[in-house]
């Protein structure tokens, strides 16, 4: 046995008969933070900086210890009890806490929060998307000026590796397209509707009570939670800001049973997805709404609550990132992640970070071709006046309110505009993108 294998073993032996904290060999010094809310990805940050400390330490080559958790609740049965404090104050001014956890959520305090640490030269880590996608331009050139880091693996599929790969194992790609499905609570309720054959409303009330869906359920079923999260990543993968606000959003509510069946006949799943691509001239697309996917497809076995995100490089070809995309362990092991990758990065600070769009860098996704499926309570006369002959999609009939007089079928590729316009006076039940 080497010196100093032997030495290590000694040391390990040591810690574990003392009682005492082992600190890794190269490890110097301890680095403090704060973690802002003890909610259930706070929480989870405490708990996995606890039971892994060692690998922790010997990863970050420095042994890191949760100085305080801010949070306006008692948690008086807590563990990490004697860490509670009320007062960001105390955080702010301490200049012994180098990195802010920020797991509150929304951008209220959240992003006070944030600002203020990043002003008073404390590197951030957060799982917050809905601040990322709207003030992450803001946040990271503050984090710029200061020296600092800005860091948030984790506000996009949980505890998926995403951002991370993006920004350092893909920068040799020009990536032109990025998609996924960034939602694990409409993808579980998608993945019963075809699995079980029940309804939207049905799965929802069963989303909620196992916890997969909140009492408003709003920001997940109708798309708003995955467009911060595509935003995010059309940010990094092409280099501008792309405002949650300004594009696309459709979510699944109008998904019905007649939808998934005809979709299942042509060989094809529905799926929430957020996507975003470059177009020949440079400028971009981004959206979310409901796809049919072929069975073939890289996402097609992605069900229940798991996520997928699929990139699309030019020398890379297509690569599939896949995991579960939420959940209290998940995103505290990204969270987690980051902050290991801010103690690496005390003295040096990576480079994160995006420039302002232009006007007209963002196109309107109606606006560009695609195919899509139609189903519709109009005749084959008005059908083929307006598509011309289509392939229509067989159907067993089966389903209350499926008459005779309903049909689905794909169209060729049409921009949003153009379909509006050939559909104008039919019956259209549903409508939904071929990707």
């Amino acid at each position: 046995m080497s010196y100093v294998k032997f030495t290590w073993l000694f040391k390990h032996i040591f810690s574990v008969v003392s009682g005492n904290i082992f600190t890794p060999e190269g490890v110097t010094d301890v680095v403090n933070i704060a973690i802002l809310g003890f909610g259930t990805v706070g929480s989870g940050v405490a708990e996995v900086m606890a039971e892994n400390a060692q690998s922790i330490a010997h990863n970050a080559a420095e042994e890191i210890g949760v100085r305080y958790i801010v949070d306006i609740r008692d948690f008086p049965d807590s563990p990490f009890a004697d860490k509670l404090i009320r007062d960001f104050d105390i955080v702010e001014n301490d200049p012994e806490v180098r990195i802010v956890v920020e797991t509150i959520g929304g951008v209220g305090k959240a992003y006070e929060f944030t600002k203020r640490a990043l002003l008073a030269g404390k590197s951030v880590v957060t799982s917050n998307k809905e601040l990322v996608a709207a003030h992450g331009h803001e946040l990271l050139e503050i984090a710029r000026r200061k020296n600092v880091n800005y860091l948030f693996e984790a506000s996009v599929g949980g505890g998926i590796p995403i951002i991370r790969p993006i920004t350092q194992c893909l920068t040799a790609n020009e990536i032109d397209e990025i998609y996924g499905i960034l939602n694990g609570t409409t993808n579980y309720i998608l993945t019963r509707m075809i699995t079980d054959g029940a309804p939207f409303e049905e799965i929802l009330k069963d989303a909620q009570r196992l916890g997969y869906a909140e009492a408003d359920p709003t920001a997940d079923v109708e798309g708003y939670d995955a467009a911060r999260k595509i935003c995010i990543l059309a940010d990094l993968c092409f280099g501008r800001s792309v405002d949650p606000e300004k594009i696309s959003v459709e979510g699944i509510s109008g998904v019905t049973l007649e939808d998934v069946e005809y979709a299942r006949r042509l060989g094809y799943k529905l799926k929430l997805l957020g996507r975003a691509y470059k177009l020949a001239d440079g400028r971009i697309t981004a959206y979310v709404a409901p796809h049919l996917i072929s069975k073939t497809s890289l996402l097609s076995n992605v069900d229940g609550v798991m996520n997928g995100i699929v990139v699309h490089g030019n020398a890379l070809g297509e690569c599939m990132f896949y995991g579960a995309g939420a959940g209290k362990r998940p995103t505290a092991s990204a969270v987690v992640a980051d902050v290991i990758d801010a103690v690496k990065h005390l003295k040096a600070r990576k480079y994160l970070g995006w420039e302002e769009s232009e006007p007209g860098y963002l196109v309107d996704a109606n606006d560009v071709p695609m195919r899509w499926y139609l189903r519709t309570g109009s005749g084959l006369e008005a059908i083929g006046r307006a598509f011309g002959d289509v392939r229509l999609i067989s159907y067993p009939g089966d389903y209350p309110g499926a008459g005779p007089e309903e049909y689905a079928f794909a169209t060729p590729s049409l921009t949003g505009r153009e379909l509006e316009e050939k559909c104008a006076g039919m019956d259209i039940r549903s409508r939904f993108r071929i990707l």
